[in-house]
Protein backbone atom coordinates (compact mmCIF):
# COMPACT_ATOMS: atom_id res chain seq x y z
CA UNK A 1 0.00 0.00 0.00
CA UNK A 2 2.72 2.69 0.57
CA UNK A 3 4.55 1.63 -2.66
CA UNK A 4 0.90 2.29 -4.40
CA UNK A 5 0.62 5.43 -2.44
CA UNK A 6 3.85 6.80 -3.81
CA UNK A 7 3.74 5.77 -7.24
CA UNK A 8 0.22 7.74 -7.88
CA UNK A 9 1.89 10.53 -6.08
CA UNK A 10 4.20 10.33 -8.69
CA UNK A 11 1.81 9.92 -11.27
CA UNK A 12 -0.15 13.15 -10.47
CA UNK A 13 3.60 15.52 -10.09
CA UNK A 14 4.53 13.67 -13.66
CA UNK A 15 1.19 15.68 -15.09
CA UNK A 16 1.40 18.76 -13.10
CA UNK A 17 5.20 19.09 -14.68
CA UNK A 18 4.06 18.19 -18.32
CA UNK A 19 1.31 21.22 -17.87
CA UNK A 20 3.48 23.29 -16.54
CA UNK A 21 5.56 22.67 -19.84
CA UNK A 22 8.12 25.55 -20.64
CA UNK A 23 6.99 27.98 -18.12
CA UNK A 24 7.80 25.55 -14.79
CA UNK A 25 11.06 25.30 -16.84
CA UNK A 26 11.72 28.70 -18.00
CA UNK A 27 10.87 29.90 -14.00
CA UNK A 28 13.61 27.55 -12.55
CA UNK A 29 16.08 28.76 -15.05
CA UNK A 30 15.49 32.71 -14.40
CA UNK A 31 15.67 31.88 -10.57
CA UNK A 32 18.92 29.96 -11.30
CA UNK A 33 20.42 32.78 -13.31
CA UNK A 34 19.42 35.50 -10.17
CA UNK A 35 21.07 33.39 -7.79
CA UNK A 36 23.99 33.06 -10.35
CA UNK A 37 24.45 36.66 -10.22
CA UNK A 38 23.12 37.41 -6.55
CA UNK A 39 25.29 34.91 -4.93
CA UNK A 40 26.77 35.21 -1.28
CA UNK A 41 30.45 37.50 -1.31
CA UNK A 42 32.62 34.68 0.47
CA UNK A 43 34.92 37.01 0.67
CA UNK A 44 34.55 38.74 3.79
CA UNK A 45 32.46 37.38 6.99
CA UNK A 46 28.93 38.80 6.99
CA UNK A 47 28.95 42.10 9.40
CA UNK A 48 28.17 41.82 12.88
CA UNK A 49 24.73 43.18 14.23
CA UNK A 50 25.12 44.96 17.33
CA UNK A 51 24.96 43.05 21.19
CA UNK A 52 21.89 41.79 22.26
CA UNK A 53 20.38 43.39 25.43
CA UNK A 54 20.61 41.39 28.27
CA UNK A 55 17.90 41.02 30.49
CA UNK A 56 18.68 39.41 33.90
CA UNK A 57 16.01 38.36 37.12
CA UNK A 58 16.57 41.25 40.05
CA UNK A 59 17.79 40.44 42.81
CA UNK A 60 16.25 40.56 46.11
CA UNK A 61 18.27 41.64 48.81
CA UNK A 62 17.02 40.35 52.18
CA UNK A 63 18.98 39.95 55.59
CA UNK A 64 19.01 37.36 58.43
CA UNK A 65 18.00 38.14 62.03
CA UNK A 66 21.85 38.04 63.01
CA UNK A 67 22.79 40.35 60.17
CA UNK A 68 24.14 37.65 57.39
CA UNK A 69 22.87 39.32 53.99
CA UNK A 70 21.06 37.08 51.19
CA UNK A 71 20.47 37.86 47.82
CA UNK A 72 18.28 36.20 46.12
CA UNK A 73 17.89 35.41 42.04
CA UNK A 74 14.56 33.68 40.61
CA UNK A 75 15.34 30.82 37.83
CA UNK A 76 12.59 28.88 37.52
CA UNK A 77 13.24 26.90 34.66
CA UNK A 78 14.08 23.56 36.11
CA UNK A 79 13.32 22.44 39.95
CA UNK A 80 17.09 23.14 40.87
CA UNK A 81 18.65 25.56 43.60
CA UNK A 82 21.86 26.72 43.87
CA UNK A 83 23.29 28.24 47.93
CA UNK A 84 26.00 29.48 48.14
CA UNK A 85 27.85 30.75 51.64
CA UNK A 86 30.46 33.60 50.51
CA UNK A 87 33.56 34.22 53.30
CA UNK A 88 35.08 37.58 51.58
CA UNK A 89 38.40 36.60 53.02
CA UNK A 90 40.67 33.80 51.22
CA UNK A 91 44.74 33.03 51.48
CA UNK A 92 45.10 37.32 50.90
CA UNK A 93 44.20 36.22 54.80
CA UNK A 94 46.48 33.91 55.69
CA UNK A 95 48.15 34.86 59.35
CA UNK A 96 51.58 35.99 58.95
CA UNK A 97 53.96 32.42 59.06
CA UNK A 98 51.14 30.69 58.23
CA UNK A 99 51.26 30.24 54.99
CA UNK A 100 47.86 28.40 53.28
CA UNK A 101 45.75 28.18 56.11
CA UNK A 102 42.90 29.47 54.69
CA UNK A 103 43.11 27.19 51.58
CA UNK A 104 43.45 24.14 54.25
CA UNK A 105 40.65 25.26 56.15
CA UNK A 106 38.39 25.37 52.83
CA UNK A 107 39.53 22.01 52.01
CA UNK A 108 39.06 20.87 55.25
CA UNK A 109 34.89 21.86 55.82
CA UNK A 110 33.76 18.86 54.47
CA UNK A 111 35.95 16.22 56.15
CA UNK A 112 34.08 15.66 59.13
CA UNK A 113 31.38 18.51 60.16
CA UNK A 114 28.39 18.31 63.13
CA UNK A 115 27.54 14.48 63.92
CA UNK A 116 28.53 13.52 60.16
CA UNK A 117 32.01 12.24 58.99
CA UNK A 118 33.70 13.18 55.85
CA UNK A 119 31.71 9.82 54.15
CA UNK A 120 28.31 10.78 55.83
CA UNK A 121 28.40 14.02 54.03
CA UNK A 122 29.61 12.69 50.66
CA UNK A 123 26.82 10.04 51.11
CA UNK A 124 23.82 12.28 52.32
CA UNK A 125 24.33 14.91 49.27
CA UNK A 126 24.73 12.11 47.18
CA UNK A 127 21.13 10.47 47.97
CA UNK A 128 19.71 14.30 47.96
CA UNK A 129 20.72 13.94 44.06
CA UNK A 130 23.38 16.97 44.39
CA UNK A 131 26.57 18.54 45.15
CA UNK A 132 28.36 19.90 47.81
CA UNK A 133 31.98 21.87 47.19
CA UNK A 134 34.25 23.78 49.42
CA UNK A 135 36.93 26.05 48.18
CA UNK A 136 38.94 29.17 48.45
CA UNK A 137 40.91 31.73 46.28
CA UNK A 138 42.95 34.99 47.08
CA UNK A 139 39.87 36.96 48.32
CA UNK A 140 37.02 34.92 48.80
CA UNK A 141 35.94 31.22 50.21
CA UNK A 142 33.23 29.37 49.87
CA UNK A 143 30.59 26.82 50.57
CA UNK A 144 27.95 25.63 47.32
CA UNK A 145 25.37 23.83 47.23
CA UNK A 146 23.81 22.38 44.41
CA UNK A 147 20.62 20.28 44.34
CA UNK A 148 16.58 19.41 43.57
CA UNK A 149 14.64 22.29 44.98
CA UNK A 150 12.65 19.12 46.83
CA UNK A 151 15.56 18.21 49.19
CA UNK A 152 16.52 21.74 50.29
CA UNK A 153 15.58 21.46 53.78
CA UNK A 154 17.88 18.40 53.72
CA UNK A 155 20.52 20.10 51.63
CA UNK A 156 20.53 23.31 53.84
CA UNK A 157 20.97 21.62 57.26
CA UNK A 158 24.32 19.51 55.96
CA UNK A 159 25.72 22.60 54.41
CA UNK A 160 25.38 24.44 57.32
CA UNK A 161 26.91 21.39 59.65
CA UNK A 162 30.40 22.00 56.90
CA UNK A 163 30.28 25.72 56.91
CA UNK A 164 29.68 27.01 60.64
CA UNK A 165 30.69 23.49 62.13
CA UNK A 166 33.18 21.62 60.71
CA UNK A 167 35.13 19.59 62.93
CA UNK A 168 38.62 19.40 62.19
CA UNK A 169 39.12 15.82 63.07
CA UNK A 170 43.10 15.21 63.19
CA UNK A 171 42.75 12.41 61.44
CA UNK A 172 41.28 13.62 58.61
CA UNK A 173 43.68 16.51 59.69
CA UNK A 174 46.43 14.66 58.95
CA UNK A 175 45.44 12.59 56.11
CA UNK A 176 44.65 16.12 54.12
CA UNK A 177 48.08 17.36 55.09
CA UNK A 178 49.89 14.72 54.26
CA UNK A 179 48.10 14.57 50.48
CA UNK A 180 48.69 18.48 50.52
CA UNK A 181 52.68 17.60 50.89
CA UNK A 182 52.75 15.37 48.35
CA UNK A 183 51.07 17.16 45.75
CA UNK A 184 53.99 19.85 46.67
CA UNK A 185 56.51 17.06 46.16
CA UNK A 186 54.99 15.83 42.71
CA UNK A 187 55.37 19.84 41.66
CA UNK A 188 59.38 19.10 41.39
CA UNK A 189 58.54 17.23 38.11
CA UNK A 190 55.68 19.11 36.71
CA UNK A 191 57.30 22.10 34.71
CA UNK A 192 53.92 24.46 34.67
CA UNK A 193 54.10 24.32 38.33
CA UNK A 194 57.32 25.46 38.63
CA UNK A 195 57.11 28.24 36.05
CA UNK A 196 54.26 29.45 38.11
CA UNK A 197 55.97 28.98 41.39
CA UNK A 198 59.08 30.80 40.05
CA UNK A 199 56.87 33.71 38.13
CA UNK A 200 55.17 34.60 41.37
CA UNK A 201 58.92 34.76 43.67
CA UNK A 202 60.63 36.85 41.16
CA UNK A 203 57.30 39.09 40.73
CA UNK A 204 56.80 39.40 44.70
CA UNK A 205 59.57 38.15 46.32
CA UNK A 206 59.37 36.26 49.80
CA UNK A 207 57.79 38.66 51.60
CA UNK A 208 54.56 39.38 49.75
CA UNK A 209 51.87 36.90 49.88
CA UNK A 210 51.57 36.66 46.31
CA UNK A 211 55.13 35.46 46.21
CA UNK A 212 54.31 31.88 47.32
CA UNK A 213 51.22 29.10 46.13
CA UNK A 214 47.98 29.68 47.51
CA UNK A 215 48.13 26.61 49.17
CA UNK A 216 51.20 27.09 50.94
CA UNK A 217 55.13 25.71 50.89
CA UNK A 218 56.41 23.10 52.10
CA UNK A 219 57.46 24.31 55.00
CA UNK A 220 54.93 25.91 55.90
CA UNK A 221 52.37 23.66 55.37
CA UNK A 222 54.81 20.70 57.96
CA UNK A 223 54.30 23.27 60.36
CA UNK A 224 50.63 23.45 60.17
CA UNK A 225 48.37 22.42 62.91
CA UNK A 226 44.92 21.58 63.25
CA UNK A 227 44.77 24.36 65.88
CA UNK A 228 46.29 26.67 63.33
CA UNK A 229 43.13 25.79 61.25
CA UNK A 230 40.32 25.82 63.81
CA UNK A 231 41.87 29.39 65.09
CA UNK A 232 41.32 30.71 61.12
CA UNK A 233 38.09 29.42 60.88
CA UNK A 234 36.80 30.99 64.22
CA UNK A 235 37.98 34.39 63.25
CA UNK A 236 37.21 34.59 59.54
CA UNK A 237 33.99 32.30 59.10
CA UNK A 238 31.68 34.52 60.81
CA UNK A 239 28.86 36.46 59.69
CA UNK A 240 29.86 40.29 59.49
CA UNK A 241 32.47 38.50 56.70
CA UNK A 242 29.99 36.34 54.97
CA UNK A 243 26.98 36.43 52.30
CA UNK A 244 24.76 33.97 51.33
CA UNK A 245 23.78 33.77 47.65
CA UNK A 246 20.26 31.72 46.23
CA UNK A 247 19.82 31.19 42.60
CA UNK A 248 17.24 28.93 41.29
CA UNK A 249 13.57 27.65 41.95
CA UNK A 250 13.08 29.66 45.04
CA UNK A 251 11.10 32.65 45.80
CA UNK A 252 12.23 35.25 48.88
CA UNK A 253 9.04 33.78 50.64
CA UNK A 254 10.23 30.51 50.28
CA UNK A 255 13.97 30.44 51.12
CA UNK A 256 14.22 32.51 54.21
CA UNK A 257 12.98 30.86 56.28
CA UNK A 258 14.71 27.88 55.77
CA UNK A 259 18.11 30.04 56.10
CA UNK A 260 17.00 31.18 58.96
CA UNK A 261 16.59 28.05 60.42
CA UNK A 262 20.13 27.21 59.64
CA UNK A 263 22.46 30.60 59.62
CA UNK A 264 20.25 32.90 61.55
CA UNK A 265 21.84 31.77 64.97
CA UNK A 266 25.46 31.66 64.03
CA UNK A 267 26.64 34.13 65.95
CA UNK A 268 30.33 36.86 65.36
CA UNK A 269 32.99 36.04 67.23
CA UNK A 270 34.83 39.10 67.64
CA UNK A 271 36.61 41.85 64.90
CA UNK A 272 37.29 40.09 61.51
CA UNK A 273 41.14 40.65 60.74
CA UNK A 274 41.83 43.01 58.04
CA UNK A 275 43.78 42.01 55.15
CA UNK A 276 46.46 44.77 54.44
CA UNK A 277 49.36 43.44 51.59
CA UNK A 278 52.78 45.20 51.50
CA UNK A 279 52.98 47.31 47.98
CA UNK A 280 54.94 44.88 45.72
CA UNK A 281 58.46 45.47 44.97
CA UNK A 282 59.02 47.96 42.28
CA UNK A 283 59.74 46.67 38.59
CA UNK A 284 63.01 45.81 37.54
CA UNK A 285 64.60 45.84 34.64
CA UNK A 286 63.96 42.65 32.49
CA UNK A 287 65.61 39.67 33.13
CA UNK A 288 65.12 36.37 32.15
CA UNK A 289 65.04 33.41 35.16
CA UNK A 290 65.75 30.06 33.38
CA UNK A 291 64.99 26.42 35.72
CA UNK A 292 66.60 23.23 34.67
CA UNK A 293 63.77 20.37 34.20
CA UNK A 294 66.44 17.67 32.41
CA UNK A 295 64.59 15.36 29.69
CA UNK A 296 61.11 18.12 29.46
CA UNK A 297 59.67 17.62 26.13
CA UNK A 298 58.59 21.17 26.47
CA UNK A 299 59.74 24.91 27.93
CA UNK A 300 57.45 26.16 30.12
CA UNK A 301 57.74 30.40 29.47
CA UNK A 302 55.88 32.87 31.94
CA UNK A 303 55.82 36.63 30.93
CA UNK A 304 54.98 39.89 32.20
CA UNK A 305 54.92 42.01 35.20
CA UNK A 306 52.73 42.79 38.59
CA UNK A 307 49.46 43.99 37.33
CA UNK A 308 46.14 45.92 38.62
CA UNK A 309 43.98 45.35 41.11
CA UNK A 310 39.58 44.18 40.52
CA UNK A 311 38.92 48.43 41.38
CA UNK A 312 41.10 49.85 38.49
CA UNK A 313 39.09 51.96 36.99
CA UNK A 314 41.13 50.53 33.40
CA UNK A 315 39.14 47.43 33.92
CA UNK A 316 36.83 47.63 30.91
CA UNK A 317 40.05 48.86 28.43
CA UNK A 318 42.05 45.74 30.09
CA UNK A 319 39.92 43.52 29.28
CA UNK A 320 39.47 44.00 25.77
CA UNK A 321 43.46 44.84 25.44
CA UNK A 322 43.91 41.20 26.83
CA UNK A 323 41.11 39.57 24.68
CA UNK A 324 43.21 40.82 21.43
CA UNK A 325 46.83 40.04 23.05
CA UNK A 326 46.19 36.44 24.75
CA UNK A 327 42.89 36.03 25.80
CA UNK A 328 40.71 34.21 23.03
CA UNK A 329 41.97 31.65 20.59
CA UNK A 330 41.79 34.05 17.69
CA UNK A 331 44.45 36.45 19.94
CA UNK A 332 47.67 37.36 18.69
CA UNK A 333 49.54 35.16 20.60
CA UNK A 334 47.59 32.18 20.23
CA UNK A 335 47.50 32.63 16.11
CA UNK A 336 51.23 33.30 15.84
CA UNK A 337 52.75 30.48 18.16
CA UNK A 338 49.99 28.28 17.34
CA UNK A 339 48.50 28.63 14.19
CA UNK A 340 51.24 30.47 12.06
CA UNK A 341 54.57 28.83 13.54
CA UNK A 342 53.08 25.56 15.34
CA UNK A 343 55.32 26.30 18.75
CA UNK A 344 52.63 25.45 20.59
CA UNK A 345 49.48 23.92 21.94
CA UNK A 346 47.69 27.47 23.20
CA UNK A 347 49.65 30.69 24.08
CA UNK A 348 47.73 33.15 26.64
CA UNK A 349 47.63 36.33 28.48
CA UNK A 350 45.63 37.46 31.41
CA UNK A 351 45.55 40.30 34.08
CA UNK A 352 44.83 38.49 37.83
CA UNK A 353 43.05 40.79 38.78
CA UNK A 354 42.95 40.79 43.13
CA UNK A 355 41.93 43.08 45.69
CA UNK A 356 45.81 43.98 45.17
CA UNK A 357 47.53 43.92 42.09
CA UNK A 358 47.85 40.63 41.07
CA UNK A 359 50.57 39.47 37.87
CA UNK A 360 49.61 40.30 34.31
CA UNK A 361 50.91 37.12 32.93
CA UNK A 362 51.91 35.73 29.11
CA UNK A 363 52.11 31.60 28.98
CA UNK A 364 52.96 28.89 26.78
CA UNK A 365 54.35 25.64 26.99
CA UNK A 366 56.61 25.33 23.66
CA UNK A 367 58.61 23.00 21.30
CA UNK A 368 62.22 22.88 23.54
CA UNK A 369 63.77 23.17 19.90
CA UNK A 370 61.74 26.04 19.92
CA UNK A 371 61.87 28.06 22.61
CA UNK A 372 64.13 31.19 21.64
CA UNK A 373 61.95 31.72 18.62
CA UNK A 374 58.94 31.09 20.91
CA UNK A 375 60.41 34.04 23.34
CA UNK A 376 61.19 36.32 20.05
CA UNK A 377 57.19 35.99 18.62
CA UNK A 378 55.91 36.59 22.36
CA UNK A 379 58.07 39.93 22.69
CA UNK A 380 57.00 40.64 19.03
CA UNK A 381 53.35 40.43 20.24
CA UNK A 382 53.97 41.85 23.87
CA UNK A 383 55.49 45.01 21.81
CA UNK A 384 53.36 45.79 19.05
CA UNK A 385 50.13 45.41 20.94
CA UNK A 386 50.93 48.88 21.86
CA UNK A 387 49.12 50.13 18.36
CA UNK A 388 46.03 48.56 17.50
CA UNK A 389 44.32 48.15 14.32
CA UNK A 390 40.45 49.46 14.45
CA UNK A 391 39.30 45.99 13.32
CA UNK A 392 41.67 44.12 16.05
CA UNK A 393 39.68 46.91 18.96
CA UNK A 394 36.16 45.65 17.29
CA UNK A 395 37.02 42.43 17.21
CA UNK A 396 37.89 42.12 20.76
CA UNK A 397 35.05 44.47 21.73
CA UNK A 398 32.62 42.25 19.99
CA UNK A 399 33.87 38.51 21.62
CA UNK A 400 33.23 40.25 24.84
CA UNK A 401 30.43 41.65 24.59
CA UNK A 402 28.81 38.93 22.51
CA UNK A 403 30.06 36.46 24.84
CA UNK A 404 28.66 37.88 28.23
CA UNK A 405 25.71 36.56 28.32
CA UNK A 406 27.12 33.24 28.72
CA UNK A 407 28.20 33.37 31.73
CA UNK A 408 24.42 33.64 32.83
CA UNK A 409 23.15 30.81 31.25
CA UNK A 410 22.54 27.97 33.82
CA UNK A 411 22.36 28.39 37.98
CA UNK A 412 25.90 28.32 38.34
CA UNK A 413 27.33 30.66 36.21
CA UNK A 414 24.66 33.29 37.73
CA UNK A 415 25.96 32.02 41.27
CA UNK A 416 29.38 32.80 40.10
CA UNK A 417 28.53 35.83 38.66
CA UNK A 418 27.02 37.09 41.78
CA UNK A 419 29.47 35.75 44.21
CA UNK A 420 32.03 38.00 41.48
CA UNK A 421 29.84 41.00 42.43
CA UNK A 422 29.78 39.85 46.21
CA UNK A 423 33.56 39.71 46.61
CA UNK A 424 34.45 43.09 45.13
CA UNK A 425 31.57 45.03 46.27
CA UNK A 426 30.63 45.69 42.71
CA UNK A 427 27.60 48.14 41.99
CA UNK A 428 24.23 46.84 41.76
CA UNK A 429 24.36 47.99 37.90
CA UNK A 430 27.59 46.08 36.78
CA UNK A 431 25.82 43.24 35.10
CA UNK A 432 23.71 46.15 33.06
CA UNK A 433 26.58 48.61 32.27
CA UNK A 434 29.26 45.50 31.41
CA UNK A 435 28.08 45.57 27.43
CA UNK A 436 27.79 49.66 27.05
CA UNK A 437 31.56 49.85 29.29
CA UNK A 438 33.25 47.13 26.28
CA UNK A 439 31.76 48.67 24.04
CA UNK A 440 32.84 52.41 25.00
CA UNK A 441 36.14 51.46 24.45
CA UNK A 442 38.59 53.20 22.40
CA UNK A 443 41.70 53.25 20.61
CA UNK A 444 43.02 55.92 22.30
CA UNK A 445 42.04 54.45 25.65
CA UNK A 446 43.06 50.65 24.60
CA UNK A 447 46.72 51.78 23.64
CA UNK A 448 47.29 54.14 26.37
CA UNK A 449 46.37 51.05 28.73
CA UNK A 450 48.40 48.82 27.06
CA UNK A 451 51.67 51.34 27.36
CA UNK A 452 50.68 51.38 30.90
CA UNK A 453 50.65 48.12 32.40
CA UNK A 454 52.62 46.48 29.10
CA UNK A 455 55.54 47.78 29.63
CA UNK A 456 58.38 45.17 27.88
CA UNK A 457 61.44 46.22 29.33
CA UNK A 458 60.45 45.47 32.36
CA UNK A 459 59.24 42.24 31.77
CA UNK A 460 60.43 39.42 34.48
CA UNK A 461 60.74 35.99 32.50
CA UNK A 462 60.62 32.57 33.36
CA UNK A 463 61.70 29.75 31.21
CA UNK A 464 61.26 26.33 33.02
CA UNK A 465 63.09 23.22 30.47
CA UNK A 466 66.10 21.22 29.49
CA UNK A 467 68.74 24.28 30.26
CA UNK A 468 70.98 21.62 28.47
CA UNK A 469 69.56 22.04 25.01
CA UNK A 470 68.16 25.77 25.23
CA UNK A 471 70.20 27.90 27.73
CA UNK A 472 73.27 28.69 25.40
CA UNK A 473 70.82 29.84 22.78
CA UNK A 474 68.88 32.22 24.95
CA UNK A 475 71.94 33.78 26.65
CA UNK A 476 73.41 34.27 22.59
CA UNK A 477 70.07 35.87 22.07
CA UNK A 478 70.22 38.46 24.27
CA UNK A 479 67.08 38.90 25.42
CA UNK A 480 67.87 40.30 28.62
CA UNK A 481 70.26 39.08 31.34
CA UNK A 482 70.01 35.75 32.78
CA UNK A 483 69.78 34.56 36.17
CA UNK A 484 69.49 30.77 37.19
CA UNK A 485 67.04 29.26 39.27
CA UNK A 486 67.33 25.99 41.17
CA UNK A 487 63.98 24.01 42.10
CA UNK A 488 64.91 23.73 45.63
CA UNK A 489 64.74 27.77 45.42
CA UNK A 490 61.19 27.24 44.44
CA UNK A 491 60.01 24.50 47.03
CA UNK A 492 61.04 24.48 50.52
Amino acid sequence: MPIMRFTRFTHRLTRFTAVAGFTGLAAVALVAGVAAQQGPDRAKPPALGPAPSLTLPPIVKRTLTNGLPVWIVEMHKVPLVDVTLLVKSGASADPAGKIGVANVTADMLDEGAGTRSALDIADAIAFLGGSLGTGNDWDSSIVRLHLPVANLDEGLSVMSDVALRPTFAPAEFDRVKKTRLTGILQGRDNASTLAALAFAKVLYGDAHRYGAPIGGTEASVTAMTAADVKAFHAKVYQPANAQLIVVGDVTAASILPKLEQQFGTWKNTGPVPKVTLPPPPPAAPRMIYLVDKPGAAQSQIRIGQVGVARSTPDYFTLDVVNTILGGSFTSRLNQNLREVHGYAYGASSSFSMRRSAGPFTAAAGVQTDKTTESLREFFTELSNIQELPAADLERGKNYEALGFPQGFETLSGMASQLTMLGVYDLPATYFNDYVPMIQAVTLTTAEAAARKYIVPDKFAIVVVGDLSKIEKRIRDANFAPVKILSVDDLIK
